[in-house]
């Protein structure tokens, strides 16, 4: 034993973990002189320990500390005896300041462990946490002890093998049905969730939630972070950042979301366990492109201090390159970053359960020290490479905050991507602004971004809305942001809405301007639900939530974020929705995992036809119409190249016909009603109404049989699916 503390002859894994013999402690640190493990209580002994360095007391708090001699492939480690779970620890490191070459360690800040699996507390005096006097370049170290101030790590024991949980839905893609959710935002104004549940893990694993959306047809919730964050420094005084992209420990669940502090692992184990019962998948939304400690002005909570240029990207002068507009950004082509993303997902895959991830900017992990964009990046390389996180879906959000970085479409053959073309195209052709050239290749898969390199129709993750942006009411609702409440005078949030109030901004509305509101709502969520590739909701549209016109409440942690469960409508809405992805999963030529190619059938009739009004197809010339709002989308049955099957937990009673059943799809965004000739016998005889967004659930009012050739009157913007009975 050296100082208190047992030579360890690993340094591997990282992080603290308990033993026979006490807890082995090893963090990474390539510049670090010296490194101290810091025992922290509350009302300790202030004369520290005899086997370590005498602590001090700083607000109530006492800290011992014992010095890390070990160092080996640059971690510092070793095992100190006598300590056990939820002793909470943080590190000192000593080493060079010398801020022109990124250097910044100050043995006077606390650092939280990068590797902690929980992480407790929050920032209470944001000066104490600053490294540097008066400025971060020419300014000396700061001598202000942070302890009592920052967030502080916390040893965890073991986490019970998975073994003993349900197994993992493990959802097709071509059945996926993703909701994006906020874990304290689903729950917290939920009428059947018990006060102390609201908002939490638990609360999202509570049977009227879970009913909630298997009745609806989801099969996969993908979480907003839940990785532990702190707030930035210019939110810490007036709000809090609510939506969690402000990381602090990748590999610790958010304290703030536990029913009981402390018991944030269990709960999270709950719910994912919960959900895996009912046949849900359990998607991460994950940011490993910057980190809470924002530019070099912020506050010194743990990467910077431990060894900044090993974790971000800096210029030759030691400033900070920023591409994701957060004040900071990971490097993608250091070791070190590499190994705590890789440790981070592992662990999430493996012992909490998860079943994927989404990966916020990820562009950035495949732009190593902020340089060109490369699909076969090393990080990238290394996550698809992995055989546990191979199994896992990956999906990217195909940009940065820059222009280098927008790579829809661009990224490897193992990733799924947000498709922020289907998103903008179905709003502009919704609102009139567009005819259906792009629209085509969004309803079938967008071929145009996938088709090349192997990639799959089910990489396409449609959307319409997503937490960032507008709900889906205030897209019919608003022609503007309506941000005042951030306190940002307006200057955040993006301008670029694609939306329209119909006449009249906001709430009230007459009810005519209402219910055109509530139709066009339908007609977007039919284009969604119906169009090939993976469909995203966003938590509460189905419930007609509104954020006031606010279209980025970040920093919003009230009703305007909160999801409102029984606004005046949801009912309705909610049955449409359930209505609509009932077909989608009971008909496998609405969700095919293979692209069509405009092939002959056996039938003798296309796999995909586009169509006019008149029933005859486009011609090259109607394609570059830019003022056609019809459009005709016949789908063949017969042949279709689909995984097979039901998603577990799809619910909803429509006319679902048989497997080998042909399908038209009509959308009509023109204003005044237009008549539609349904196409001649060649394509089928009959043609069966099985979806009306005129109708307030969808379901037709007569559900009459039409022969073909016949002419059927559309009211304007309506969508109109038939049946092709084989």
């Amino acid at each position: 034993m050296i100082g208190g503390v047992r030579s360890a002859d690993r340094p591997f894994p990282l992080g603290a973990h308990v033993g026979t013999d006490g807890v082995r402690f090893a963090v990474a640190s390539s510049c670090a002189e010296a490194v101290e493990v810091c025992l922290v209580d509350r009302d300790g002994d202030p004369d520290g320990d005899r086997d370590g360095r005498a602590g001090t007391a700083r607000h109530g708090w006492s800290e011992r500390r014992v010095e890390l001699v070990e160092r080996t492939f640059g971690v510092w480690h070793g095992v100190v005896p006598g300590v056990g779970p939820g002793q909470r620890y943080g590190y000192r490191v000593h080493g060079p300041y010398e801020p022109g070459r990124g250097l910044r360690c100050n043995p006077a800040k606390l650092l939280v462990d990068p590797y902690a699996r929980r992480i407790t507390g929050r920032i209470t005096d944001l000066d104490a946490t600053l490294g540097y006097q008066s400025d971060p370049f020419t300014g000396l170290p700061s001598t202000v002890d942070s302890l009592g101030a920052v967030p502080l790590s916390v040893v965890t024991p073991p986490v019970p093998p998975p073994s003993t949980r349900p197994p993992k839905p493990d959802v097709s893609w071509a059945d996926t049905v993703l909701y994006e959710l906020h874990v304290r935002g689903l729950t917290r104004r939920h009428p059947e969730m018990p006060p102390e549940h609201r908002g939490t893990y638990l609360g999202l694993a509570h049977p009227a939630v879970v009913e909630h959306l298997v009745r609806l047809g989801v099969t996969t919730v993908e979480l907003l972070p839940v990785h532990t964050i702190s707030d930035e420094p210019a939110l810490l005084k007036r709000r809090r950042n609510y939506w969690g992209y402000s990381t602090l420990g990748f590999l610790a669940p958010h304290e703030g979301y536990a029913a009981v502090p402390g018991d944030e692992i269990a709960e999270f184990r709950t719910m994912v366990d919960t959900l895996h019962a009912a046949g849900i998948e359990v998607v991460l939304d994950v940011v490993y492109n910057h980190t809470c400690e924002v530019g070099v002005g912020g506050p010194t909570l743990s990467f910077r201090g431990l060894d900044a240029p090993a974790y971000y990207v800096h210029r030759v002068d030691g400033s900070l390159v920023d591409i994701t507009g957060c004040g900071n950004t990971l490097n993608a082509g250091s070791p070190t970053v590499v190994r705590l993303v890789l440790d981070s997902l592992r662990y999430w895959a493996g012992e909490l359960g998860v079943d994927g991830f989404r990966f916020d900017l990820t562009s950035v992990l495949g732009r190593p020290h902020a340089g060109s964009f490369d699909p076969h990046a090393m990080l990238l390389t290394a996550i698809g490479c992995d055989p546990v996180l191979a199994q896992c879906k990956l999906i990217a959000e195909p940009w940065d905050a820059t222009s280098e970085g927008y790579r829809v479409g661009g990224h490897g053959v193992q990733w799924a991507e947000w498709n922020d073309r289907f998103r903008n195209t179905t709003r502009d052709f919704w609102r009139g602004a567009t005819g259906v050239r792009d629209l085509a290749y969004r309803l079938a898969g967008s071929s145009d971004l996938y088709a090349s390199g192997g990639r799959r129709p089910w990489q396409s993750i449609n959307f319409v809305t997503a937490h960032d942006g507008f709900t889906l009411r205030d897209l019919v609702s608003y022609n503007r942001k309506h941000n005042e409440a951030n306190g940002e005078q307006e200057a955040d949030g993006t301008n670029d809405n694609r939306s329209w109030n119909h006449g009249v901004e906001g709430d009230p509305a007459p009810p005519d301007v209402v219910a055109l509101r509530r139709r066009q709502v339908r007609n977007l969520l039919a284009t969604l639900l119906l169009s090939t590739g993976t469909p995203m909701l966003t938590a509460g549209d189905e419930l007609w939530r509104t954020q006031h016109g606010n279209n980025n409440p970040y920093c919003l942690d009230d009703d305007t974020s909160w999801v409102q469960w029984t606004a005046e409508g949801a009912a309705e809405l909610t049955a449409f929705v359930r209505r609509v992805l009932a077909l989608r999963h009971g008909v496998p030529a609405l969700r095919q995992a293979e692209f069509f190619d405009g092939r002959d059938t056996p039938d003798g009739t296309p796999d995909l036809a586009w169509l006019r009004a008149d029933g005859q197809e486009l011609t090259e010339a109607d394609w570059f119409d830019d003022e056609r709002r019809t459009l005709g989308m016949w789908i063949d049955g017969s042949h279709v190249r689909a995984d097979g099957g039901t998603a577990a937990g799809s619910g909803g009673t429509a006319d679902r016909g048989e497997p080998a059943d042909s399908w038209l799809l009509v959308l009509h965004a023109g204003a005044a009603p237009t008549m539609v000739t349904l196409p001649g016998p060649e394509y089928g005889k009959t043609y069966q109404t099985v979806l009306d967004t005129a109708a307030a659930d969808g379901e037709p009012g007569d559900g009459a049989q039409h022969e073909a050739g016949s002419v059927v009157s559309l009211p304007g913007r309506c969508v109109l699916l038939f049946r092709v009975p084989s």
